[in-house]
């Protein structure tokens, strides 16, 4: 399975001067397969540990922060010879071991020969919890489920994604039809790694939904285990309103449908740990489209997405029949898979930040704004072919930017300030703006 981060990751081993890497990710979206592979095509050996329930390991790390006695260590562990220019060093789990991500402070001050990649599904929270972190002395890479591309791929129509990323949309037009079908199964499969590779393989969406629904109740399992006991009821109550608040017209996030009388006090705690786990987007409404757009947050109004639209259709128990079929129940729920959709492919991208913007009144909103750092481009987004762009007309009038894209089922077209980037090729918007 090809995923786009391991260019990142040849990127990163090119580096003179690199410091630890650590992967950020929520469970399941296939960071140990990455590192794992990277290892093993990249390099002449590799030392992976992980460290959930290593005792070993645990002692290891417990003595001191001498490089040379944690090399030896690990060398005896793995029973080889640790060469610094052909070997990396893998630690998984790192959160389970807190004074290993203190270590790689000295790794990278002492050491900073040896090649190690870390990863911990649950790194984010462990550090709120006041876990000893080397900032400024090591490196990030965040890694997402499947993007549409990567999924284009896992289904072996690799030219289908070359098409996209040369920019021949007259061609891939002529295509548009295949790829609208393999984009109705991304919208119910999803870019969950597990889920992806059993798809590709059996075509069985039936399957697909169990391994969706496994995956979802192991993150119900990590709430009960996981979070402090006081914020477990908030955690699962915010989680489920997720859905209900994506299928409303303004999809600004709203305390009220969680709970009657909710406020924001109760539930900050418990989305800050969703976010921490990777397992929601948290994107903010800016009062103004201007550079830096963070400048311009208004930090009570944003909206929430969760971290895959495949387990979103299974949160909704979407039937394939529905979705594949266009029937009209789908149409409800529509607008909100497409949302998700298209949020999830921005995320991928590096050095775009997104956000989104409504007017005082809330007669017009653009869907996302994305902060490309030398410019601020909207985009309006639609379900299916629909020629109107009220929002981003008003938005055009109104700040001219220097492009605006409308993303939806319809064909590649660019105007003098319009441009129609068909919602399978959402992902060329870097290459466009």
């Amino acid at each position: 399975m090809y995923r786009s981060a391991i260019e990142l990751l040849h990127k990163w081993r090119q580096k003179k001067n690199k410091k630890p890497l650590i992967i950020r990710g929520a469970r399941q979206v296939g960071k140990t397969w990455l590192m794992k592979h990277f290892g093993q095509t990249a390099y002449k050996q590799m030392v992976y540990i992980n460290f959930d329930n290593n005792q070993q390991m645990r002692h290891l790390f417990e003595t001191d922060m001498k490089t040379d006695r944690i090399i030896t260590g690990l060398e005896l562990y793995a029973g080889y010879k640790i060469d610094p220019e052909d070997t990396l060093i893998i630690f998984d789990e790192i959160q389970e071991v807190p004074k290993a991500l203190t270590a790689l402070k000295y790794f990278n001050e002492n050491a900073p020969e040896y090649q190690i990649i870390c990863a911990g599904s649950l790194l984010g929270v462990a550090l709120h919890k006041g876990t000893s972190f080397p900032v400024g002395k090591v490196e990030f890479l965040n890694l997402y489920p499947l993007s549409f591309s990567e999924f284009i791929r896992a289904m072996g129509k690799e030219q289908f994604v070359e098409l996209i990323e040369k920019g021949e949309f007259e061609l891939a037009t002529t295509f548009k039809q295949e790829y609208i079908e393999l984009l109705k199964y991304y919208y119910y499969v999803g870019g969950m790694p597990e889920v992806v590779a059993n798809f590709s393989e059996n075509q069985d969406f039936n399957e697909a939904r169990e391994i969706q629904e496994r995956i979802l109740a192991a993150y119900e399992q990590d709430f009960s285990k996981h979070a402090p006991n006081d914020i477990v009821p908030r955690i699962r109550m915010l989680w489920n309103s997720i859905p209900s608040q994506l299928t409303k017209e303004n999809k600004k996030f709203i305390y009220g449908v969680i709970k009657e009388g909710a406020r924001a006090k109760d539930y900050e705690m418990a989305m800050l740990w969703l976010a921490d786990c990777g397992l929601i987007h948290k994107i903010p409404r800016v009062t103004a489209p201007r550079i830096p757009l963070k400048a311009y947050e208004d930090l009570k109004a944003f909206k929430l997405y969760m971290l895959d639209v495949g387990l979103l259709s299974c949160m909704v128990r979407l039937n394939q029949t529905v979705l594949l079929d266009r029937n009209e129940l789908f149409a409800e729920f529509k607008g909100a898979l497409t949302e998700q959709y298209v949020l999830q492919q921005l995320i991928t991208k590096q050095g775009l930040k997104t956000y989104y913007w409504t007017n005082e009144r809330g007669g017009a909103e653009i869907d996302f704004l994305i902060d490309t750092g030398k410019s601020v481009v909207p985009i309006e987004v639609k379900a299916e072919v629909n020629l109107k762009a009220k929002s981003l007309k008003t938005f055009y009038e109104k700040f001219s930017p220097s492009i605006s894209i409308r993303t939806a089922m319809l064909d590649y077209r660019r105007d003098d300030w319009l441009l129609n980037l068909p919602l399978w090729a959402i992902e060329a918007v870097d290459t466009q703006t």
